[in-house]
């Protein structure tokens, strides 16, 4: 799959642990270096979280708000863009706050 971020074309890929290296230490990442997004396919683990459905769209949103702070030139000169624990917070509540725009007319 491929999606436009700032004007910027980026490949998106699942993959699971086993192909890829980097995804035994997370469950995705964005290389902005060469435009693309992978996220780790779901795993049938007892262990793991049962909607793993929406743990792989959560972690794909996170990876997608990297992208748009890279693409927007944060990616080297600040510390708060890149942050894991803020980006994690846009990535799981922007479906609420995309409802409550779309509620008041505010896109």
């Amino acid at each position: 799959m491929r999606v436009n971020i700032l004007g910027r074309e980026y490949s998106i890929y699942s993959r699971a642990r086993a192909e890829d290296a980097k995804l035994k230490e997370c469950d995705g990442y964005c290389d902005y270096s060469v435009g693309e997004i992978v996220v780790a396919q779901p795993e049938n683990d007892l262990m793991n979280m049962r909607d793993q459905d929406s743990i792989s769209k959560r972690t794909l949103r996170h990876e997608l708000i990297h992208a748009f702070a890279a693409e927007s030139g944060l990616a080297y000169d600040s510390e708060w863009a890149m942050d894991d624990e803020m980006t994690d917070w846009v990535a799981h509540q922007f479906p609420k706050m995309l409802e409550a725009f779309k509620a008041v007319g505010a896109l």
